[in-house]
């Protein structure tokens, strides 16, 4: 049996090289899969492999001095759904252009029972994405701000639009609730008032409450690249495919190397265009090896 886990962790680092070194020297002895980043500011990874491996590894990082309680969102996969293992050094754990943001005060963290009460008690709240806006596409929750941010640099310029709701309560949201952290902080040093950043993530959330308030897929980076929670058809799909406009949540990359851009496409129209955006890419010869499905 395989699994896959997520996990971050905001925590002082003091040798990023040397843990780099240490984790990428672990995970391939384990024969793990996935991608780990370090920074002063802390850990965030994704890791895939044998359960009992899995296990093992998690031990390991809670031996780490201020990961004791690093917190894994775990999930069971088929097969593994990244082929290396990469364990890189960054500036940030993710890039907002204010290091050390989120040893300050961030927001509240809210439950995803808290954030369902939200919605089911009708209280007076703004909940706003926090991710990239190709992620906000193909899912969000309900009546959510979605910035058309390209990265998440652009949170800053956000924020500052966002002042009409300084004394409301505001809820932020990305995948896992690394990006949601820091932009809370943001908002925080800004002068919001109430501000809350969803424990967890939407990963948490569409566990525990598929078939509520999140609507469509959710976009993850890894093989998958797309996660469908509900079974309910009205809350399946928030995007439709731009070769038929038909409803799906399918992601792919044209497989015209030299575009390469991201789009979202049903599995039928995939096939029949050979995987790419345009009758022109079809034609190029510089094209993907790789057929996923």
């Amino acid at each position: 049996m395989l699994k896959l886990i997520s996990f971050y962790k905001y925590s002082e680092v003091q040798n990023p090289e040397e843990i780099k070194n240490h984790l990428l020297t672990y995970c391939n002895n384990q024969n793990l899969k996935g991608k780990i980043y370090v920074a002063t500011e802390g850990l965030n990874g994704n890791v895939c492999g044998e359960v009992a491996n899995i296990e093992l590894f998690k031990e390991f990082i809670k031996k780490m001095l201020g990961f004791e309680d690093t917190l894994f969102k775990e999930d069971e996969i088929d097969a593994l759904v990244f082929s290396a293992m990469h364990v890189r050094v960054k500036n940030e754990l993710v890039n907002l252009g204010i290091p050390g943001l989120t040893n300050k005060h961030g927001g509240t963290r809210l439950s995803p029972e808290k954030l369902l009460e939200f919605y089911e008690s009708g209280k007076d709240f703004v909940i706003i994405d926090t991710r990239n806006s190709y992620e906000s596409k193909i899912g969000h929750f309900k009546n959510s701000i979605n910035p058309e941010m390209k990265n998440f640099r652009e949170w800053k310029n956000v924020a500052e639009s966002l002042q009409d709701y300084k004394d409301k309560a505001v809820v932020t949201y990305c995948t896992g609730g690394i990006r949601c952290e820091k932009a809370s902080a943001y908002l925080v040093e800004l002068g919001f008032k109430n501000v809350y950043q969803l424990d967890g993530g939407i990963l948490t959330f569409i566990k525990k409450f598929p078939d509520t308030y999140w609507q469509g897929g959710m976009f993850v980076f890894d093989g998958r690249k797309v996660v469908n929670p509900n079974s309910k058809e009205e809350l399946k799909y928030t995007s439709t495919c731009e070769h038929c406009a038909k409803p799906t949540s399918y992601y792919i990359n044209c497989h015209n190397l030299d575009c390469d851009i991201l789009l979202v496409c049903c599995k039928e129209c995939a096939i029949e265009k050979n995987y790419c955006c345009s009758e022109s890419c079809v034609q190029s010869s510089n094209q993907r090896s790789k057929i996923y499905e």
